[in-house]
């Protein structure tokens, strides 16, 4: 009798083994893809027939490759002829939650269709309008973008969504959980419909408010979920140490020495404390950057493509600013802090160990964050391995102090100078006036 394990390999399917266009095919060699990952040998068979499709599937799962895959395969099949200037818009929509993710997206779809001559344009907040109006304009066959922007631009009609013949979200749930769903029925009755276009909606959680989004904007789809068998990959490997507050940084500095030419990721629970490690690790002499929500888009993306080019050794970020992050070869994941939620502890450590490789994650645990240690325990129904370092893992750290943090927004009431509204400030020259008469 054959195990579970090798019943599911077999039931893996090859990307040669589908009926692919040898353009998408020439784009899968590249990306060096060969067998199918659980949701893509699930979902293929059903959108490369022209069924709507609601997925469950998590991040790193190989989604995004799936309704690629899907979408070129469509738009080279379907002969449409070239838009009129009037007329001039998309022939397919991918609709991201955050802005990493829509950027992460149009980086898959230009390896994937590298060869497929399609015209990709990527609409986020954060970055020049200008210029993404200019490319829109220019003619565009697969818009990937956010809500946000994209309405902005749609309602200055610089394009219509009547030509869209695929229409994919991503991350749905999410969605939902930003406020992002009244925008998103918006799009939905602002292309063709339902029974006239393709649709693929993909969620880590197939819940009620998202299957009935399916059903009120989609054509009958057929529901594919990939259950995590465990909530941590095997290919992970967990450590935690109990440590003060007072000397969690010079753990840190021995734990990034030890790593030496590693490439990190560590997670800070504050935007505050993502600055303040950026700047003592690159005054002990590491290579690091931060991204949190106070830092401008350009700035966020500058510092991302730095660390996936290796010119950062180490990259710091909160829970926020890492959502939708996909960078390959993450080797380590340190949680400086210990995450309240349980859920993104286990978002933080799947960054790494992606795509069959290994990976290490460590946490830092003391008294301030260790009231979560139970749950997410509980969460993954399992202990965490427990580590104790070495005093020469303590290391000293050089002396300075970090720069203070720039107040952000106007200032205070108790510090505000100016008179309140309804005063006026009398004339400079009313007491030089007086003395003349």
């Amino acid at each position: 009798m054959r195990s579970a394990r090798l019943e599911h390999l077999l039931e893996l399917l090859t990307f040669e083994s589908l009926p692919l266009p040898e353009q998408v095919l020439h784009g899968i060699r590249d990306a060096k893809f060969e067998t199918c990952t659980p949701i893509q040998s699930k979902s293929l068979p059903i959108t490369l027939a022209r069924k709507d499709l609601a997925g469950q599937a998590q991040t790193g799962t190989g989604k995004t490759a799936a309704f690629l895959i899907t979408l070129f395969t469509r738009l080279l099949e379907n002969k449409t002829p070239p838009a009129s200037k009037e007329k001039a818009g998309p022939r397919a929509l991918i609709i991201a939650p955050t802005r990493e993710l829509a950027r992460q997206i149009e980086k898959d779809a230009l390896l994937l269709g590298k060869h497929c001559d399609f015209r990709t344009v990527c609409v986020i907040g954060g970055v020049d309008y200008d210029k993404q109006r200019n490319q829109i304009k220019a003619g565009v066959d697969i818009l990937i973008a956010t809500p946000g922007r994209l309405i902005d631009f749609y309602k200055q009609k610089f394009f219509s969504l009547k030509r869209v013949e695929v229409l994919v979200v991503d991350e749905a749930d999410r969605m939902f959980d930003m406020g992002f769903i009244a925008d998103l029925r918006y799009l939905f009755r602002a292309c063709p419909a339902y029974d006239k276009r393709q649709s693929m909606l993909f969620s880590a959680t197939l819940n009620h408010r998202v299957m009935e989004l399916c059903y009120e904007h989609m054509n009958n789809p057929v529901r594919v979920a990939i259950e995590r068998e465990k909530a941590v990959v095997d290919a992970i490997t967990q450590i935690l140490y109990h440590v003060g507050q007072h000397e969690k940084f010079n753990l840190l500095l021995g734990l990034m020495k030890q790593e030496a030419g590693e490439k990190v990721l560590i997670f800070s629970n504050t935007k505050i404390e993502c600055e303040q490690l950026e700047w003592k690790l690159n005054h002990n002499g590491f290579n690091a950057g931060q991204i949190s929500g106070d830092l401008h888009q350009r700035a966020r993306i500058k510092v991302l493509e730095r660390f996936q080019e290796g010119e950062l050794d180490i990259l710091i970020a909160t829970d926020v600013a890492s959502r939708g992050l996909h960078i390959d070869n993450i080797t380590h994941v340190i949680n400086y802090d210990l995450p309240q939620d349980a859920e993104d502890y286990v978002h933080r450590i799947g960054r790494t160990a992606r795509a069959g490789n290994k990976g290490t994650a460590i946490t830092l645990c003391c008294e301030d964050f260790a009231q979560h240690l139970d749950r997410v325990e509980e969460y993954l129904k399992n202990k965490i391995p427990v580590a104790w370092p070495e005093e020469e893992l303590f290391l000293e750290e050089k002396e300075g102090t970090p720069p203070r943090r720039k107040r952000r927004g106007p200032p205070k009431a108790k510090t505000d100078n100016r008179k309140p509204q309804g005063t006026r400030r009398p004339p400079r020259r009313r007491p030089q006036l007086a003395r003349t008469r």
